[in-house]
């Protein structure tokens, strides 16, 4: 009977009550898992949000923008150069405009004065001229000449005598455009060449009449052009030269008249008289 007493037989119900819990015990750790995914989540947000990915964006536009800004001085050392070199270009205008000035103005040279009068032969209004050719060239001085468009030229100015037809022409030669660029033809009597004041002695001196009444010490003094304005002499038409002959220094004691188209004296006058 005392065995009977000992041994209740409801032992192992603790055990199926302990099995109870069990579901419990998981539902805390799936929420565990829940809260250590979230955690992950909430600890990936940070890692998608490209926080440092936006400093180093902007890194590259400031250290884009130094190198613009770098770069800015650079383009500005450059223009100053561009300035210099247009300076000492202009100064080489200058000097090569002043050269330029300074030649207009310089005497003609022998082969401009043979340019400027194989152009001026050449012309079509001057043939009849050129064919003769009794004439001579009295005057061929430079000519400074300012065009529309401000440009000078090198003109060379002409003076030739025609004694064939007694006529005078005048003409501007442009020696850089090879060409004519006026020319007047008239019954003007120019100023002698010094050529013809030369012409003009020798003939006075060579002439009989003129030394049979020459003194001892007298000389010819000067050559100077005559145009007489009585329409009956000779010398109203025709090229002539007056040679004075004398002692230097005194009243001329005797005058000839000199044509210089036929080369002979015309007149001989008494400085008295003269």
């Amino acid at each position: 009977m005392a065995r009977s007493k000992k041994t209740p037989a409801k032992k192992p119900a603790p055990k199926k009550a302990a099995k109870k819990p069990a579901p419990k015990k998981a539902a805390p750790k799936k929420a565990a898992k829940k809260t250590v995914a979230k955690k992950a989540v909430k600890k990936a947000a940070p890692k998608k949000v490209v926080k440092k990915a936006a400093p180093k964006k902007a890194a590259r536009k400031t250290t884009a923008k130094k190198a613009v800004k770098k770069a800015a001085p650079k383009k500005v050392a450059k223009k100053p150069a561009t300035k210099m070199t247009v300076k000492k270009t202009a100064t080489k205008k200058s000097a090569r405009k002043a050269v330029d000035l300074a030649e207009l103005f310089a005497p003609l040279t022998q082969g401009e004065q043979a340019d400027s009068l194989r152009i001026l032969l050449e012309d079509m209004r001057l043939a009849s001229m050129a064919k003769v050719g009794r004439y001579r060239v009295i005057a061929m001085d430079p000519l400074a000449l300012k065009t529309s468009a401000a440009e000078a030229l090198r003109i060379a100015r002409v003076v030739i005598y025609d004694y064939s037809s007694d006529r005078c022409v005048e003409a501007n030669v442009d020696l850089d455009g090879f060409e004519v660029r006026d020319l007047s033809i008239n019954r003007s009597q120019p100023m002698l060449a010094a050529e013809e004041e030369e012409a003009a002695i020798e003939i006075a001196i060579s002439d009989t009449r003129v030394r049979d009444q020459l003194v001892l010490g007298e000389v010819p003094i000067a050559a100077m052009h005559y145009w007489s304005h009585r329409p009956s002499e000779l010398s109203h038409n025709r090229r002539t030269a007056a040679v004075l002959l004398g002692e230097p220094g005194a009243r001329p004691s005797l005058v000839a008249l000199v044509d210089l188209l036929d080369a002979q004296v015309t007149e001989v006058v008494q400085g008295q008289n003269w």
